[in-house]
């Protein structure tokens, strides 16, 4: 798997899993909604870790900084 995340696309999605798992625990959302939103937490603290996220590849989309000679 070649990375096609960056840095702040992998922290935005923690933050956004960290915020859902709060509203889960102090049952602000419950129900379905909180299923759903929680098996979308958990998915993009997984692709944050392995940075690699497979609805990027139909698109072409990265986030990853382009290499240069200056950064290799």
């Amino acid at each position: 798997m070649k990375k096609n995340m960056g840095t702040i696309d992998r922290i935005v999605r923690v933050l956004i899993a960290v915020v859902v798992g709060v509203l889960f625990f102090t049952e602000v959302i419950t129900g379905t909604l909180a299923i759903v939103l929680g098996v979308l937490a958990i998915i993009f603290v997984a692709t944050s870790l392995v940075s690699f996220c497979p609805l990027y590849l139909p698109f072409g989309l990265s986030t990853c900084p382009a290499k240069t000679p200056e950064n290799n």
